[in-house]
C-alpha cells in the first residue's frame, strides 16, 4: 500500500553491421552506476536510471540486474506485476524480452540468448517448487493492431475482442482465451505460437518490425499446502488463503518516422496508429509524473494501450520499464526522445 516508484532500466544495443559500414559514430556511453552520457554535435546530456546495460551485457545480466527475479516473486505473492520494453523501432525491445527472432520448435534459441520472458517462466516454476506452493498457472496473449485487440492464442484467424470497463476489474478484454500450463515447454510453446501470429513487416530500419503492441499475461493462483498429510478437516483449517497475481509482459511496437522507414500504404497507416498510441502513453506518463496534488485528468481513454496499462502505470501494480536505445549518431533524435521519456517515467509512483 506504500507509494513505490516505477523501476526504469536502460539497455543500449550494439552498433549493427550496416551502421558500422556506414560510418555511424557511437554517441551513447555508459558511465557506470546507472548513468549514460550522450555526446554529439550540439548535444551533451547525462541521464540516470536504476540500471544501465551496455552493448556487451548478456541476456542473463539484464535479467538479474533489472530486478526481474524480484518481480516474479512478487507476482507469486499476489501482486499485479508488469514489465514493458519501449524505444525506437530496431532498438532491441523484442530481443530483450524474447531473444532472437526466427525460433521454431525444431530450432530453439541458445540458452544464453533467451530473453526476460523465458527466464521469468523458468524462475516462476523454480520458485513454485522451492516454496512448496501449489500454483495454478495460465496464460493469455493478445496484440493491439491498428487499435484493434486480437487474441493470439485462439484457434483460427485472430479475432477482434471488445475492451470493457467495470468498477471491480477496471479495463479488461472480454472473451480472451486463457490457456493452462504446468511446464516450461508448454508455456514456451504458447509464446512461440502467439509470437508467430503477431503482425510484423520489413522496412528500411528493421527487417522484422513489430506492427502491433503485444501483451502476454501469466495468471498465477497460489495456495500454500502442508507437506504432510493430516486429516482433511485439519488440512482445510491450516491451509493459507489463495492468492492471485499476474505477470504481464508488454512488447511495444517501436516508434518510427515514416520518412526514415520508407513506409507507404498499409505500412504508413500502421506506423501512424503505433505513433498515436505511443503518444497517448507518453501523455499519461507525463501527467502521472507530476506530484499528486498537481495532477489533472490522466487521459487513459485516449488509446486501448493506455487503458490496458492503466493499473500498471498509475494504479496498484508493480512495474518495470526497459528502455531500449541505439548508440548510433544517426538515431540521435529518437534516442534522446526515449531517454527523456524514460526519465519522466522514473517519477511515476504506484501503490502496489
Amino acid at each position: 500500500g506504500k507509494e513505490t516508484r516505477l523501476r526504469v532500466v536502460l539497455r543500449v544495443r550494439p552498433l549493427t553491421c550496416s551502421e558500422a559500414r556506414r560510418g555511424d559514430q557511437r554517441v551513447v556511453h555508459s558511465l557506470g552506476d546507472g548513468t549514460v552520457h550522450v555526446s554529439a554535435a550540439r548535444q551533451d546530456a547525462t541521464f540516470g536510471f536504476s540500471a544501465v546495460f551496455d552493448a556487451g551485457d548478456s541476456q542473463e545480466a539484464v535479467f538479474e540486474g533489472s530486478g526481474m527475479r524480484q518481480l516474479v516473486e512478487l507476482a507469486i505473492d499476489g501482486f499485479s506485476c508488469t514489465v514493458f520494453a519501449f524505444g525506437q523501432t530496431g532498438s532491441g525491445k523484442t530481443y530483450t524480452l524474447m531473444g532472437p527472432l526466427g525460433q521454431s520448435e525444431t530450432h530453439a534459441a541458445s540458452p544464453a540468448l533467451l530473453g526476460l520472458m523465458q527466464r521469468s517462466f523458468a524462475c516462476l516454476l523454480e520458485q513454485s517448487r522451492s516454496r512448496g506452493s501449489d500454483l495454478a498457472l495460465s496464460a493469455s496473449y493478445l496484440e493491439i493492431y491498428n487499435e484493434q485487440i486480437r487474441d493470439l492464442l485462439s484457434p483460427g484467424p485472430p479475432c477482434t475482442l471488445p475492451l470493457r470497463w467495470s468498477k471491480t476489474r477496471g479495463f479488461y478484454v472480454e472473451n480472451q482465451l486463457s490457456v493452462d500450463f504446468e511446464s516450461l515447454e508448454a508455456i514456451a510453446s504458447l509464446l512461440l505460437q502467439g509470437s508467430q501470429r503477431r503482425r510484423t513487416s520489413a522496412h528500411a530500419l528493421n527487417r522484422h518490425s513489430s506492427r502491433s503492441h503485444a501483451l502476454l499475461t501469466i495468471h498465477i493462483r497460489s495456495r500454500n499446502v502442508s507437506s504432510s498429510s493430516p486429516p482433511p478437516w485439519v488440512q482445510q483449517a491450516s491451509a493459507c488463503p489463495s492468492r492471485q497475481g499476474t505477470l504481464c509482459f508488454v512488447d511495444l511496437a517501436g516508434s518510427e518516422r515514416v520518412k526514415e522507414t520508407g513506409s507507404s500504404g498499409e505500412l504508413s497507416i500502421e506506423a501512424n496508429n503505433i505513433n498515436r498510441s505511443l503518444l497517448a502513453l507518453g501523455h499519461c506518463i507525463s501527467m502521472l509524473a507530476k506530484p499528486r496534488g498537481k495532477r489533472t485528468h490522466v487521459p487513459y481513454r485516449d488509446s486501448k494501450l493506455t487503458r490496458l496499462l492503466a493499473r500498471s502505470l498509475g494504479g496498484s501494480g508493480v512495474t518495470l520499464m526497459v528502455a531500449c536505445i541505439s548508440p548510433s549518431s544517426r538515431c540521435l533524435s529518437e534516442t534522446l526522445s526515449t531517454l527523456h521519456y524514460a526519465s519522466r517515467a522514473r517519477r511515476v509512483t504506484t501503490r502496489p
